[in-house]
């Protein structure tokens, strides 16, 4: 499984999401940003950036 964890990219954010595929990943995340944050412009960098966040469950335990 793959996680990302919204606090490393908006701080004191909680909300983490796990999926197999990383493309599933961005997508829940994409919603997340802009149900939970107000982001009505998701640029191709915020995409780039919440990819580079996404990593190994077990990696991170």
């Amino acid at each position: 499984m793959r996680l990302f964890e919204c606090g490393t990219l908006v701080p004191g954010c909680s909300w983490h999401t796990r999926a197999a595929e990383g493309a599933e990943i961005v997508r829940r995340a994409v919603e997340h940003l802009r149900t939970a944050h107000g982001e009505e412009i998701i640029r191709e960098n915020m995409i780039e950036n919440i990819k580079a966040r996404i990593r190994d469950e077990a990696a991170a335990a």
